[in-house]
C-alpha cells in the first residue's frame, strides 16, 4: 500500500500540479474558515469570512468578544449559521482563553495532545481538528475528507467500513511526516473528487488514477 500511495501522488502531482491550497490569508483565517467550510462550498464561506474582515474582526480577541447572536449574522453566509455561530464561538474560547489567541503558543503543545484538545471542543470533529493542526498549524496531518474516502473505496484501496481513523493511519503511517506534502496530496485529491470521482457520474476516463482501478470498474458499496 505504501507503493500505490506513493504512485497516487505522483501521478496526481505530475498532471494536475500543485494546488497551492487552502485559501486564506492568515492561519487565524484558516481556523476560522475549517469551521465555516463544514457542509458547505468554499464560496459561501469566503462571504462570511468577508462579512467579518470588514467588520475588522479576523483577531482572535477581537472575534471571541462578539456577541454570539451578531456572530450569527456575520457567518449567515455559510450556511447553518445558528450551528457554525456557536461552533465559532467554542473553537474561539478554547483557543483565546487557553493559548492567548497566539498560535505560537498553541505549537508548544505536542501535536498529539493538541489534537486530543482540539477534539474536546464543542463541535470540531476530526476533519475540522486535523485542517485547523494542517492548514493553519502547518503540522504534519493528514486530512480526510468525502472525497478522499470515495476515491479510496472505489479503487479498492481501503473498505467501504473504514472510518475516519483507519484512512488517516493508512496515510500517516505508509507516508513520511511531511506537512508540504500532506498538504499538497489532500488538496489534489479535493481536485480528483470535485472533477473526475463524483458522487454521480464519475469520469474515470479522464482521471489520472483510472488505470489503477479494478478490472470490473469502480467499486460500489453492497
Amino acid at each position: 500500500m505504501n507503493a500505490t500511495l506513493r504512485e497516487v501522488y505522483r501521478r496526481l502531482f505530475d498532471a494536475l500540479g500543485p494546488q497551492d491550497w487552502w485559501p486564506g490569508e492568515s492561519p487565524f483565517e484558516v481556523m476560522v474558515g475549517a469551521v465555516l467550510t463544514q457542509n458547505t462550498n468554499w464560496q459561501n464561506v469566503e462571504r462570511a469570512i468577508d462579512n467579518l474582515r470588514r467588520a475588522d474582526l479576523l483577531t482572535p480577541q477581537a472575534l471571541y468578544e462578539v456577541p454570539v447572536e451578531e456572530l450569527e449574522e456575520l457567518v449567515r453566509p455559510a450556511g447553518y449559521f445558528r450551528v457554525k455561530a456557536r461552533r465559532l464561538h467554542s473553537l474561539l474560547e478554547f483557543y483565546v482563553t487557553r493559548y492567548g489567541g497566539s498560535l505560537e503558543a498553541m505549537l508548544g503543545t505536542p501535536l498529539e495532545t493538541l489534537r486530543e484538545e482540539l477534539l474536546a471542543v464543542r463541535g470540531i470533529g476530526p476533519e475540522t481538528a486535523d485542517s485547523i493542526l494542517l492548514y493553519a498549524c502547518e503540522l504534519p496531518v493528514f486530512v480526510v475528507d468525502a472525497y478522499t474516502y470515495r476515491i479510496f473505496t472505489r479503487h479498492g484501496w481501503t473498505g467501504f467500513d473504514a472510518d475516519y481513523d483507519t484512512i488517516r493511519d493508512l496515510f500517516q503511517g505508509g507516508l513520511p511526516a511531511d506537512a508540504t506534502m500532506f498538504n499538497e496530496y489532500h488538496a489534489l485529491l479535493v481536485h480528483v473528487g470535485k472533477h473526475f470521482c463524483r458522487k454521480q457520474n464519475p469520469k474515470c476516463e479522464e482521471c489520472p488514477l483510472e488505470d489503477l482501478l479494478p478490472d470490473a470498474g469502480p467499486l460500489e458499496p453492497d
